[in-house]
């Protein structure tokens, strides 16, 4: 069932691996099916290398319980779960553990928007999570992850197509999209201006970006007036 969306959340799993933000078995990708009744994600601790279309794991949205595949989906499937749930716009989340992106996530900041290339893909700042607390940890720490997530979202009134994502306090970076390939395509985004905020802060610990510039620069990309690219 659902070989298409396999092939497609393969696909884009094998292009982390390509585009540098995750090694070994690091990270995961997956996307939901158009009914919304099924995500496809990757197996739990699968080595990237030589994995194919048929090793992806298919699991009922609703009960969490695995329907198809040969292998145990991700031990991150809850946390994904969690997002499909609340938010009809996301169709594919990636999550990985690229180290600059990482490393605001250990400091327990957000990733601030100091230049026009963040404002390019992100409106704003990418938050971070408060930690986790131990119980939180304790019981259901993948759910709570998920949940912390939405919490980070909603406090901070971000809508998740103009910031695809979030740090997770002391883990990592989680990205999503309107597909499982541009899910990739925000988190390795992410890594990158993760890297340039990191360098930048080092050099001058009060650089910041006036707001219309950012404007500018994100509404010039997205949204009804944009003009950027071809027609």
């Amino acid at each position: 069932m659902l070989e298409e969306l396999k092939e497609k959340v393969c696909a884009a799993n094998l292009d982390l691996c390509e585009k540098g933000v995750v090694i070994y078995t690091w990270g995961n990708v997956s996307g939901i099916s158009d009914d919304r009744k099924y995500m496809v994600i990757k197996p739990s601790g699968v080595d990237y290398k030589g994995m194919s279309s048929d090793d992806m794991v298919v699991v009922d949205i609703e009960s969490g319980c695995k329907v198809e595949g040969k292998w145990k989906p991700s031990s991150d499937t809850p946390t994904h779960l969690e997002l499909y749930r609340i938010y009809k716009n996301i169709n594919g989340i990636a999550h990985t553990h690229s180290v600059n992106a990482v490393a605001f996530a250990q400091a327990g900041i957000g990733i601030p928007a100091l230049g026009t290339t963040h404002a390019d893909y992100f409106y704003g700042d990418i938050p971070c999570t408060r930690e986790l607390t131990r119980q939180e940890v304790m019981n259901d720490y993948e759910i709570n992850t998920g949940k912390v997530i939405i919490e980070t979202i909603e406090k901070n009134k971000s809508d998740t197509m103009t910031i695809p994502g979030v740090l997770v306090k002391n883990h990592g970076p989680f990205a999503w999209g309107n597909s499982p390939e541009n899910a990739v395509y925000n988190a390795v985004v992410m890594e990158k201006v993760a890297e340039m905020a990191l360098k930048t802060l080092l050099i001058n610990q009060d650089a910041y970006m006036n707001k219309y510039i950012l404007d500018k620069h994100y509404l010039r990309k997205h949204g009804k007036d944009a003009y950027y690219g071809q027609d």
